[in-house]
């Protein structure tokens, strides 16, 4: 895990899941906490070798990989917690995740994993977007949906924590269908992103970019091929939609052979095929008791 200065207060933890930090005075905000207690200890240890204050936190989405070291971090320091509302209901109540990932039912023990069901956490102000302050810093909330219901992306001192709104290239190919749940919101954020003013960004899985935009404008074009592949694959009379997501997992390589692994390829394909349904190029149908796609065209 390095440990990266980016400007003369914003900094980032190089790791699998990266996490911010912006120093403000006597003040320190973590951005996002990694995925369990082991690598939060490495974050409070590297900012007590550099001897830099943690006196803030802040959540950009609920997923288990950005908040799971959250809870160590509430337990050994008093940190003020921010998180958007719709983020803050599945932080203080975790099993949420698992539960809308297994159609909303009681999910299987298999799914109540790290990596799906971080420890619950205390949220001390839901933020919406706009202009908020730790100690003497100001900072930029910018409202980045898409990849999760509100997931709120940071901006200080002209660098941009942008979260999971965009993915590096290396990343973005090695999940080959991105996780999801709004294909239209997931290409609006990235909109966004391309007309924000900042001097950097650091993605959540990836590396720090000066030139960020470039990266962000390969997202886009991978998610609209990904939705020209799945229409294409609709026909007038309709297909069954498990065979749907079995020929996209097909045709994009795709290994989904664990239950947990498979449920998410569900929910980004049916995030897609959603934006196709409300341009009117699909529609749902039952039939004997089965759920078909077809085309509308």
């Amino acid at each position: 895990m390095k440990f990266i200065q980016l400007s003369e207060t914003c900094y980032y933890f190089e790791s699998p899941v990266n996490i911010g930090y912006i120093k403000s005075g006597e003040s320190g905000m973590l951005i996002d906490a990694g995925l369990d207690r082991q690598a939060a200890k490495k974050v409070i240890s590297q900012l007590e070798k550099n001897e830099l204050p943690l006196t803030h936190l802040f959540i950009t989405h609920a997923h288990a990989d950005h908040y799971g070291g959250a809870s160590y971090i509430q337990e050994q320091l008093a940190v003020y917690t921010f998180a958007s509302k719709e983020e803050a209901a599945i932080l203080r109540n975790p099993v949420l995740e698992p539960l809308y990932l297994f159609h909303g039912a009681l999910p299987l023990p298999e799914l109540r994993n790290k990596f799906l069901e971080g420890p619950p956490i205390a949220v001390d102000e839901e933020v919406t977007e706009g202009t908020y302050w730790f100690g003497e810093q100001s900072f930029e909330c910018i409202a980045l949906p898409g990849h999760s219901l509100m997931q709120i992306g940071v901006l200080s001192d002209g660098i941009l924590y942008a979260a999971d709104s965009y993915f590096d290239a290396e990343q973005l190919f090695k999940h080959k269908i991105p996780y999801i749940i709004d294909a239209e919101e997931t290409l609006h954020s990235l909109n966004r992103l391309l007309e924000l003013n900042a001097a950097g960004a650091v993605p959540g899985h990836g590396t720090f970019e000066a030139s960020f935009k470039d990266t962000v404008k390969v997202n886009a074009s991978y998610h609209l091929k990904v939705l020209d592949s799945l229409e294409k694959k609709l026909t007038p009379s309709g297909i069954p939609f498990d065979e749907v997501i079995q020929s996209m997992c097909e045709e994009y390589d795709v290994a989904a052979e664990k239950l947990s692994s498979w449920l998410l390829y569900r929910t980004a394909i049916t995030a897609y095929l959603t934006k196709l349904i409300k341009e009117e190029k699909a529609e749902l149908q039952i039939r004997n008791a089965r759920l078909f796609v077809r085309s509308k065209n």
